[in-house]
């Protein structure tokens, strides 16, 4: 069985696009309804959250403030999950609660190691 990330990628900067304390919750009861669900079928390998607060470097020494300097999407969270196959993460993906809301997005990645030698 393969590992997956799926990337959370939803507007943190806007304020209108910020849900109210109440939506939030309600937010969170469906992400941790549909995590439980991977976590159900052993399929669930771990996630995070990430802060508002960030860099980005770049080429030739440029660093910028925060991820969201060109844009105001930006990846809110991530979790890893085991597939058999692409198809299967792209179907548990499918079922992130964060899709409800408007030009909010998840990608989903398989992840490889850069750092065996087979």
């Amino acid at each position: 069985m393969d590992e997956y990330i799926i990337l959370m990628r939803l507007d943190l900067l806007t304020k209108e696009a910020q849900p109210s304390p109440e939506q939030m919750q309600e937010y969170m009861k469906q992400y941790h309804d549909w995590v439980g669900s991977i976590e159900a079928e052993n399929k669930f390998s771990g996630g995070k959250g990430l802060s508002i607060e960030g860099k980005v470097l770049k080429y030739n020494d440029v660093i910028t403030d925060g991820p969201f300097a060109e844009i105001k999407e930006s990846i809110a969270g991530f979790i890893m999950i085991k597939a058999e196959n692409f198809e299967e993460a792209v179907k548990i993906a499918q079922a992130c609660p964060i899709l409800k809301g408007e030009g909010n997005s998840v990608e989903v990645r398989k992840i490889i190691s850069v750092h065996e030698t087979n």
